[in-house]
């Protein structure tokens, strides 16, 4: 899942490989580029990667029109974000992992719309990116199934296209509870990117410590997506100057002093080492400066300056979320093999599976493959691969047409 649920992982990743211009993976610790010329870090639209946006509006959780209600009465609407490309094939709906946004499938977009026929619906799940619901704090998965059912109806109406729904982490759990509740009548595959039941239940009680590690603000864009290329987050810059402005927001929601008081910590620019000591000085005479003051007068004065000088902050609290983790979890994998379609599991290490999955996969009940050398941002850190394994899925079973000449490259496992 994103960042929450790369904690979960944590324990169980294989060794990660050095990241080109890191010298760890450590969020927290102090880390500096090598030599050479400077990266870019800074954002690139979604309109690269895809080629259009729509907010689809939809019912309520209740299945009621509330279009006057909303209008007269309540002011408020339920809208979700999805990007498209593509024009024929079948849809392929995307899932992102909480925390993260339908932004995180921009470059694996662009790889498999350049492989098969299909076409490209990535949705910002409630609670995410620039979707709009009255209750976002609920984060159920029998909730966010039931939205994604209304987002098919509301853009196809009664007779959908062919769709394969693809999820990573928290999303992947989506897609199999929205699979197994038969949420989408047309569904023809299902695909999870590394999230596997065993090793998220195991790691339940590390998330909360390895949220409280991130960094809570950034000042600016170029700051948050260059701590998740140097904290292994995302291990590919390409995706992570898409992806990050999903994943954080202006500060405006900020209302605690005490909230606001974490800065980033750890990421050292060559450029900025001569000025380390001018900058230290400075900030021991401000310090000095408020000793006089009350102490509620200091707190606002930081709050008002650290808004000030890190003004981005994450859009979702993710460790709000956490009554929902083992319903998101629990009981997944024997969901996952009950859904009676073609089904694909991609995952960044085998040593992820569980009993369950591990004899299924003996069975043949499902494809797997491994795809080594990245993260738990599978489909961020290798687009690529994935594509190539999810448009081999796609042939295989004769659910597209490849282009461009694409061969298939059928999996060793």
């Amino acid at each position: 899942m994103s960042a929450l649920e790369k904690s979960m992982h944590l324990g169980r990743l294989p060794s990660r490989p050095p990241l080109p211009g890191s010298g760890g993976s450590q969020s927290g610790a102090k880390m500096r580029m090598g030599p050479g010329r400077k990266r870019d870090f800074s954002p690139v639209p979604w309109s690269q990667y895809f080629e259009s946006m729509e907010d689809v509006e939809v019912e309520n959780e209740t299945g009621k029109d509330i279009s006057f209600l909303r209008y007269v009465f309540f002011n408020y609407s339920y809208t979700f974000r999805v990007y498209k490309s593509g024009s024929e094939g079948p849809v392929l709906l995307l899932l992102h992992g909480g925390g993260h946004s339908a932004l995180s499938w921009a470059v694996f977009t662009a790889a498999i719309i350049s492989r098969v026929q299909c076409r490209i619906v990535a949705l910002d799940l409630r609670g995410h990116g620039e979707t709009k619901v009255k209750n976002s704090e609920d984060l159920s998965a029998e909730t966010m199934a039931k939205d994604v059912g209304n987002v098919v109806e509301a853009m196809y109406g009664d007779l959908p296209p062919p769709i394969m729904l693809i999820g990573h982490s928290m999303g992947g759990a989506i897609a199999v509870h929205t699979a197994s509740s038969n949420l989408v009548p047309s569904l023809l595959g299902l695909c999870m990117i590394d999230v596997v039941e065993g090793t998220a239940m195991d790691a339940l009680n590390s998330m909360q410590n390895f949220l409280r590690g991130r960094p809570k603000t950034f000042k600016s864009l170029e700051n948050a997506i260059e701590w998740s290329v140097k904290s292994g987050q995302i291990r590919n810059l390409e995706s992570a100057r898409v992806s990050m402005v999903g994943q954080v927001k202006q500060c405006e929601g900020i209302t605690s002093p005490e909230g606001s008081k974490s800065i980033v910590e750890g990421i050292i620019e060559e450029e900025e080492e001569d000025e380390e000591g001018s900058e230290s000085v400075n900030k021991r005479k401000k310090e000095d400066d408020m000793e006089g003051l009350p102490s509620e007068t200091q707190n606002l004065l930081l709050f008002l300056q650290t808004k000030k000088d890190h003004p981005y902050t994450w859009r979702i609290e993710l460790a709000k979320t956490e009554k929902y983790w083992d319903g998101w979890f629990r009981g997944l994998s024997n969901l996952f093999l009950s859904c009676p379609i073609p089904k694909l599991l991609l995952l960044a290490g085998v040593d992820r599976l569980d009993k369950d999955l591990t004899i299924g996969q003996m069975q043949g009940k499902f494809q797997m493959q491994v795809l080594p050398q990245c993260g738990h941002a599978v489909h961020e850190d290798a687009p690529d691969k994935v594509a190539e394994a999810v448009a081999t899925f796609l042939i295989r079973h004769r659910f597209a047409e490849p282009i461009g000449g694409f061969q298939c490259v059928f999996p060793g496992c």
